[in-house]
């Protein structure tokens, strides 16, 4: 399955109201020439490549609730985030936020990128883990103290217990077959993603640029939080798997202070993200994603295969 690009009805730049277009140009310092909609990811606001009439280039992403009720609570979210990272990280800078209380636009920096070839490819994946290592060193401990960590987040806590929750006959016969062994798995989640590195927890193909330098940077961070670094490591492994990648303890032997975290921990997250995926896929798709459900359920399936191998349970 390739990168996922356009993910229902993604808005261009002209379709912004003009007062926040307006907006947009004096946090960026400058009129807006031209905009490029970037078509990869799931967000169905705007997300467009800026070029500045002073010959600098910006970054915007922004939504309204109308698009989708929950996505300005997500902005606002990651500007408070991105905006306390420190120098150095392979982030794009912040450069400023409009928020009118409609529409929330997250200005940053233009990152000269592009997303991960689809099959992945050994040496751009190579890349991506020797980034992601770096990432997690810099965001040890985790530069916004107070920041909520993954096990106390109570949305979490309820999908990472989707076996415990589940109907039994929305299931297929693998997971039905061995669900006590998941329920079991998935109950060791805290123990597993605890820590205090500010983690991604979205990591995809389409949320990483590589630089020409071979540098990666990621972006979208809506869902950041404090944890193990196993915890984006597992959660980054079954999209891999499903778009031509390794399985996860290829990821796991370029990424020590992941592995560190041991086999058991590795199952036991892999368990939760499987279930969290499986119950996110059967549920209605949101407001302006239609095909997200889609991309959940495969990334599902394949987390479950790659459970079903690890525990010698085909």
């Amino acid at each position: 399955m390739s990168t996922p690009a356009a993910q229902g009805k993604r808005l261009h730049w002209p379709e912004l109201p003009a007062d926040v277009r307006a907006a947009v140009a004096a946090v960026a310092g400058a009129a807006i020439a031209d905009a490029q909609t970037q078509p990869h990811g799931f967000s169905p606001g705007v997300a467009a490549r800026l070029r500045l009439a002073d010959g600098r280039r910006a970054f915007v992403k922004a939504v309204s609730a109308t698009t989708n009720p929950e996505s300005p609570a997500m902005h606002r979210a990651e500007a408070r985030l991105t905006g306390a990272f420190p120098p150095g990280v392979p982030v794009p800078r912040l450069v400023g936020v409009h928020d009118d209380g409609e529409w929330v636009a997250l200005i940053y920096e233009d990152v000269e990128g592009r997303h991960p070839a689809m099959p992945w490819r050994t040496e751009e994946l190579e890349h991506v883990m020797a980034s992601l290592v770096r990432l997690h060193e810099a965001l040890t401990p985790c530069p916004v103290p107070d920041w909520l960590r993954v096990v106390d987040d109570a949305d979490t806590a309820a999908e990472f217990a989707s076996w415990s929750s589940a109907d039994a006959e929305t299931l297929d016969e693998w997971t039905r077959a061995h669900l006590d062994e998941l329920i079991a798995l998935e109950g060791e989640w805290r123990h597993a993603a605890a820590g205090d590195t500010l983690l991604h927890l979205d990591l995809r193909a389409d949320n990483m640029l590589i630089r020409p330098d071979g540098e990666v940077v990621f972006v979208d961070w809506p869902w950041g939080a404090r944890g193990a670094p196993l915890l984006d490591v597992v959660g980054l492994a079954p999209s891999v798997r499903m778009q031509g990648g390794p399985d996860l303890d290829w990821l796991l032997a370029r990424h020590p202070a992941a592995a560190a975290g041991g086999r058991r921990a590795a199952n036991s997250l892999l368990a939760a993200v499987a279930g969290m995926f499986t119950s996110r896929a059967l549920q209605p798709p949101p407001p302006g994603l239609p095909t997200l459900r889609p991309f959940q359920d495969a990334q599902g399936r394949v987390a479950r295969e790659m459970l079903a191998a690890r525990l010698g349970n085909p």
